[in-house]
């Protein structure tokens, strides 16, 4: 079965060397999960932080559901549980501890109805790796363009 992608979030490949990848569930409230099966949700800049052994969303924006009332609808910000096994999360405790990686969202999508969410391992890259990243782009593209131009 295909997973329905929602967001992505392409910042954390531009800022982060990605080490490792996690699938968690995400716990959300009735207006939450209906704001991102429409798509309103932001993780530009989410991270990820482990909590009295559980891990904790930081920073995700989930628009609030226009068609609820204010009494039921939630606050686009708040933290919110992910939900992973204490294997997993005894694991993410060493790496990010004892190596100073942090947890960043990748990607969030459905699967089976349910919302979850891509958790990268990262390691945060130097002004001049960023520049690299760049310039190894932006050569790619150019001999792609000049393979197109003589296959013409």
């Amino acid at each position: 079965m295909e997973n329905k992608a929602i967001t992505t979030n392409r910042k954390a490949f531009h800022d982060y060397f990605i080490e490792d990848t996690y699938e968690a569930g995400i716990a959300l409230t009735g207006t939450e999960i209906k704001s991102v099966r429409r798509g309103k949700i932001n993780l530009r800049d989410a991270y990820a932080r482990v909590e009295r052994g559980e891990v904790w969303l930081h920073n995700a924006h989930i628009s609030p559901y226009e068609e609820s009332g204010a009494y039921f609808n939630h606050d686009p910000l708040r933290p919110r549980k992910l939900l992973l096994h204490r294997s997993e999360i005894d694991g993410l405790i060493g790496k990010v501890q004892a190596k100073g990686l942090t947890l960043v969202p990748l990607r969030l999508y459905l699967s089976r109805g349910r919302a979850k969410i891509e958790l990268g391992v990262a390691r945060g890259k130097r002004d001049y790796d960023k520049r690299e990243a760049i310039a190894e782009r932006d050569s790619r593209r150019e001999i792609e363009r000049a393979l197109k131009r003589n296959a013409r």
